[in-house]
């Protein structure tokens, strides 16, 4: 089995919820690459630089909500995408699960800020064009998920 671990720009600022969003990025990267017990990888990411600086119930959230939700939430995602899921990279796959966890279970963080910090981890971790991929995705979804907020911002 491989250990991966994601590194972001350590030059930038990043919020307590943004920290946990990064953290549960690299604990389903690791869920999807090596299919290993969710306990195991909370007990390593906690150990991690840096995790004391996260949003820990912000973490648990995503971690559990999305592995939990996994299927739900690929069913949602899988009419908005241009191939099947199991071609996305890791990065993109478990960056969109984040998203529609987002959308569809925390409605008090605004469609707009789950999107654009979506994009940020992508443009951290992700490959070139990723972050514009993650944003289609997410904006689709968005409507989906939330139709009356995203029809009241555009007005």
């Amino acid at each position: 089995m491989t250990n991966k671990t994601l590194h972001a720009n350590p030059s930038k600022s990043r919020s307590p919820r943004h920290r946990a969003r990064e953290f549960a990025l690299q604990g389903l990267y690791q869920w999807l690459l090596n299919n290993e017990d969710v306990g195991a990888i909370e007990a390593h990411i906690r150990e991690a630089h840096g995790f004391g600086k996260a949003d820990k119930e912000h973490f648990d959230a995503l971690l559990y909500g999305v592995i939990n939700a996994a299927a739900s939430l690929r069913a949602e995602l899988t009419p908005l995408i241009d191939r099947a899921i199991s071609e996305l990279s890791p990065i993109e796959h478990a960056i969109l699960l984040i998203g529609a966890f987002e959308l569809q279970n925390h409605i008090e963080i605004p469609y707009r800020v789950v999107i654009n910090e979506a994009v940020e981890l992508a443009k951290s971790f992700g490959g070139i064009d990723g972050h514009k991929y993650v944003n289609g995705v997410l904006d689709k979804l968005a409507g989906k998920m939330r139709e009356a907020e995203v029809q009241a911002g555009r007005k």
